[in-house]
């Protein structure tokens, strides 16, 4: 009897016991989780216009332009984090808002106006502070600072191509070293984020991926064969500002018309082609992190580094502040802090990034950046102070038709100044007049509210022009 109870209480003694670790273990590893800096993968194409996405078509009903369009990674994004409506640039071009991501800072400041211009080497980005902060860094894919060679900077690694690159077999540089490859520039990257992911996976990092895609040149050999016939035989609509010229425009002297931009519906069809292999890739990124088991440890942030028109205003590009030009997509996902299904309506713009990522690794944001993290509005709390406008601006780059221009954009409302051309300054009313087909300068009541909050937005910023910016010969 002595015996049995001996080895009863021992056993009971080293269930306890057990148990007991298994809580410390449990906890510990709770804690550690909790502790952990988390990922950062961001992810963004090259002129996706905003509702270019399966989710915001649907969304839009009968005024939907692509209804046929499907994009399942991106809704899974929306789905499984937050989507950001109202998503802006500051600057709808290439390098200058690749810069304001990186910097978090207006173009007029950070020393990148135009798209042939190198991005400075002493240049303070969240790659540099998270970095110093103890993250291993990577830029993959489009970079596109001019033709900049070499590794990319504040980056530990970086595999990259020079300026556009090009879709099939293009040369990248590993750390600065060209390396030819094979296949879809865009694929070839995801490929390198991949395995440079798989390499990382046990510290902290942050990765950027930049595609290619949809920037011209599109279809044809420029698309992996898997995508060529994608949407054959499907016609995108138009919209009412369709044959609206741009305000500083004046019509072709021979012909005495518009040139119509890109209203083509096969070039259509080829854009979102090119789209929907981004969003491929897109999807192979996010089943990457569920592989390597960093889901919910990653910050994944996808958006686009401008938008795009498509016949809008009889325009094709980008660059002058129409919404089609100014309006990107966005989302974000982290599991650990945002909730699924999220959207939200307050105004987000690429300079918001960097300091958004270093508020969430809890890294202090440098006074000299002028975003704000949406570190709180993603988790569901919208501050009391959020912004109500924002600065945008564009710079003449030399043969280019498209003027300096520098405007305000409201909650509802937008107001656009052409330095040297006052009869061109536009005044929408967004609320009732979303296609911006009704110049309102002359309501004097609207204008004088827009041009003392654009008078605000020039203060707060630090606008000027700044200089080195080309001047054209002669004004169009």
């Amino acid at each position: 009897m002595e015996a049995t109870i001996n080895i009863t209480t021992v056993s009971s003694l080293r269930c306890r016991a057990a148990a007991w670790l298994l809580a410390v273990l449990v906890c510990a590893a709770a804690a550690h989780a909790a502790d952990r800096k988390p990922n950062f993968l961001f992810v963004y194409t090259d002129d996706q216009r905003w509702d270019a996405m399966g989710v915001v078509q649907r969304e839009q009903g009968e005024r939907a332009r692509f209804p046929w369009f499907k994009s399942p990674n991106m809704d899974r994004l929306a789905a499984e984090g937050v989507r950001f409506r109202n998503a802006f640039v500051t600057c709808s071009l290439c390098s200058p808002s690749r810069a304001s991501f990186l910097t978090g800072r207006y173009n007029h400041l950070n020393g990148i106006t135009n798209n042939h211009t190198p991005f400075p080497e002493n240049s303070v980005t969240h790659a540099t502070l998270l970095r110093a902060a103890g993250y291993r860094t990577a830029y993959i894919g489009k970079w596109h600072m001019g033709n900049q060679r070499g590794q990319r900077p504040g980056f530990d690694y970086s595999a990259s191509f020079i300026s556009h690159g090009r879709y099939q077999d293009c040369p990248v540089e590993i750390n600065g070293v060209s390396t030819p490859t094979q296949g879809w520039v865009d694929d070839v990257s995801t490929a390198y984020a991949i395995e440079w992911m798989k390499q990382n996976r046990d510290r902290p990092f942050s990765v950027v991926v930049g595609f290619k895609s949809p920037h011209t040149p599109r279809g044809g050999q420029n698309l992996p064969e898997r995508l060529r016939n994608l949407y054959d035989g499907e016609k995108s609509r138009p919209t009412p500002n369709f044959g609206v010229p741009p305000i500083y425009r004046a019509p072709d002297p021979a012909t005495g018309q518009q040139p119509q931009g890109l209203v083509s519906n096969a070039v259509h069809l080829d854009y979102l082609r090119h789209v929907a292999g981004a969003d491929e890739n897109l999807g192979k990124l996010l089943n990457a992190l569920d592989d390597l088991g960093l889901a919910e440890d990653t910050v994944v942030v996808y958006a686009s580094d401008n938008g795009y028109y498509l016949g809008e205003h009889c325009l094709g590009d980008k660059r002058s502040l129409y919404e089609e030009s100014l309006r990107i997509p966005m989302f974000v996902r982290y599991p650990r802090l945002f909730g699924k299904g999220r959207v939200v309506d307050e105004m987000v713009l690429n300079i918001d990034l960097a300091p958004t990522f270093l508020d969430l690794a809890g890294v202090p944001v440098p006074r000299e950046m002028q975003g704000t993290s949406w570190k709180a509005l993603a988790a569901g709390q919208t501050p009391a102070n959020w912004r109500q406008s924002f600065l945008a601006e564009y710079f003449y780059e030399e043969d280019v038709i498209v003027p300096t221009m520098v405007g305000v954009r409201t909650v509802s409302a937008k107001f656009v100044k052409y330095p040297g051309h006052d009869e061109w300054t536009e005044a929408f009313d967004l609320a009732v007049d979303p296609y911006e087909l009704k110049n309102l300068v002359s309501d004097p009541a609207l204008t004088a509210k827009l041009s003392a909050e654009f008078d605000a937005q020039v203060k707060a910023m630090n606008y000027a022009e700044p200089p080195g910016v080309d001047k054209p010969r002669q004004r169009r």
